[in-house]
């Protein structure tokens, strides 16, 4: 038996750094293409995995005759929540909220207490609509108003996936995917879309956040002439804040610019996930939703409703969770709930760095925040929900992944065949996890990146710091950039003797992941016109394309930066000690 491991270990390694070869195998056989590390944990566990999955495969066969379809897919997810504040009532008592209907979702399903994200809003959405970590596709650079960029036309969303397996689509919600045209969800995969492309600070992009000093200059009709102002090009002018379209169809702007637009926006998303839900469980048609919330808006509202009075709390009590009673709610009313498998969870960890008045996001078991590749900027709270197919009351320790829900729910539908086979794809399917509890999961280590660089890996209970305080160490070969999570969750104490005997594990990790990330090169931005292919654009948003210039009198073209947006690098001497 131990021969046969060995064997295979080496065979994957070989396989591993044989690039060309390799990567034709799994091409010709048409399988999906993992991670390097994936191969080391295959060839060790394969033989098991592979007996599970027949079981599997019988179970889901099995749930497919008793309903007469595959399982209908939910995916929730919210911002900037630390782990604990949903579905751990102790810390929600510290923390000042409730959301009994989560935790009962939670208590119902699983808990899981390591599901782990990107560490911010866009690279995070970006690798859960994809299955690959957002450095891949080029969308690890966080959205801001009028940013130029989004998702490649080229990527394959979950959406496009599942559409291609019989499923209807929606997304409704904070999509933050970018604002070019080819990005918008509705040309991404989805069969209806209502969104915005942008973040919360939406809330503050208005007359009314202008008013109040919470943005400063946008608002330019609203303040007193500049004497001295020359360039009328420098602030922005216009703008999408929400949007709607269906596949194949132009986009047409919901609503105006306006704060009272951006508060409706997630009671209309909620609204039409219901209808969604009802129309197509009468039609008898398996579906997809990606319901993503903005929760609150940065500009606090003087009516309070939890015990903490701040805008996380007041969005998850009186926001998420009641919307969370009535999908359950809606789903027993139409007797889909042992057909309909949903997931809740955060995009990344709590904004603990520059946070808007009363936002109330702090860390609470692990330190750091969003931004953060620390276990407090993508370690978050996360649960599944299936009835009569996930055991109840289940606290999982096994790591997961926000990527492998695209490579799950594809399983679940039947659906592997269109994952597209000519990338690296980093979700792992985890049915047995989901089917089975705890310890069957097939993941032991993460990748976590700060922008396009490798911050941080977490192989089960240990994690290894690659951008460190400490330059010195680490290019003498001995710096202190290992830590002992179950011991040290807030990593305060980085290790240098005691676990110095991991130094080669962890590079030989981090080796592997590169060497085949040659093979399977990280594709660049994408940039463009902002917010083109809009059927009831106003002027301001079609004047984006046209700057208010005489260009004959320039020497060169003004928009022709766009094409060179993605050679802004990021900052290589990043301080992980933030948050502390």
């Amino acid at each position: 038996m131990k021969r046969t491991i060995v064997f295979y270990i080496l065979t994957a390694v070989v396989a591993i750094i044989t690039f060309g070869s390799s990567a034709g195998m799994a091409q010709e056989k048409g399988k999906i293409v993992h991670d390097a590390e994936y191969y080391i944990l295959y060839a060790q566990n394969g033989q098991k995995w592979d007996v599970e999955d027949r079981e599997l495969d019988a179970k889901l066969a099995e749930l497919r005759a008793k309903h007469g379809r595959p399982p209908n897919l939910i995916h929730i997810m919210w911002d900037d929540t630390a782990y604990g504040d949903v579905g751990i009532p102790a810390i929600q008592k510290v923390r000042g909220l409730e959301t009994p209907h989560l935790n009962t979702m939670a208590e119902e399903g699983i808990l899981f207490t390591h599901m782990y994200t990107e560490v911010g809003c866009t690279p995070s959405r970006a690798a859960s609509a994809t299955g690959r970590l957002a450095v891949r596709s080029g969308m690890y650079n966080i959205g801001m108003l009028r940013e130029m960029h989004g998702m490649r036309g080229e990527e394959v969303t979950i959406a496009e996936v599942l559409s291609q397996a019989g499923y209807a689509t929606a997304f409704h919600g904070k999509w933050h995917l970018g604002d070019i045209e080819e990005s918008y969800p509705h040309n991404q995969g989805f069969d209806e879309a209502f969104f915005t492309g942008y973040n919360q600070i939406l809330s503050l992009w208005t007359s009314l956040g202008e008013g109040a000093n919470a943005t400063i200059g946008l608002m330019e009709g609203m303040l007193p002439p500049d004497p001295y102002k020359l360039d009328d090009t420098f602030v922005t002018k216009g703008w999408v804040l929400a949007a709607e379209g269906k596949k194949g169809e132009k986009a047409r702007q919901w609503g105006d610019n306006t704060h009272d637009t951006y508060v409706k926006m997630d009671p209309e998303a909620q609204r039409r996930t219901l209808e969604f839900i009802e129309r197509n469980a009468k039609a008898g048609k398996p579906f997809y939703i990606a319901n993503w919330p903005n929760l609150a808006s940065f500009l606090p509202n003087p009516k309070k409703c939890s015990q903490a009075r701040s805008l996380l709390q007041d969005g998850l009590q009186c926001n998420i969770d009641p919307f969370m009673g009535k999908l359950m709610a809606k789903l027993k009313e139409l007797g889909i709930a042992e057909n309909t498998l949903v997931i809740a969870m955060a995009d990344n960890g709590p904004m603990a760095h520059n946070p808007p008045p009363g936002l109330g996001m702090a860390e609470t078991i692990f330190r750091g925040g969003k931004g953060d590749f620390l276990e407090g900027g993508v370690r978050v709270p996360a649960q599944a929900w299936w009835p009569g197919v996930i055991e109840p009351g289940q606290v999982v320790g096994d790591i997961i992944h926000e990527t492998d829900i695209f490579t799950t729910f594809a399983r679940l539908a039947g659906a592997t065949q269109y994952i597209p086979t000519d990338r690296i794809v980093d979700g792992i399917d985890q049915t047995a996890l989901l089917l089975k509890g705890d310890t069957k999961g097939r993941r032991d280590y993460v990748f976590i990146y700060a922008g396009p660089m490798l911050g941080a890996t977490v192989k089960g209970n240990y994690k290894r710091h690659w951008i460190s305080p400490d330059p010195t160490g680490e290019l003498s070969g001995i710096g202190a950039g290992f830590f002992f999570l179950l011991a040290d969750p807030r990593e305060k104490s980085p290790m240098l003797v005691n676990l110095i005997h991991l130094k080669s594990p962890f590079n030989r990790m981090k080796l592997r992941h590169e060497l085949w990330k040659r093979e399977y090169p990280d594709a660049k931005e994408v940039h463009g016109i902002p917010w083109t292919g809009i059927e009831n654009a106003s002027p301001e948003v079609r004047a984006l394309a046209k700057p208010p210039l005489d260009l004959e009198k320039l020497p060169f073209d003004p928009l022709e930066y766009i094409k060179h947006l993605d050679q802004l690098t990021f900052d290589p001497n990043m301080d992980p000690g933030l948050g502390r």
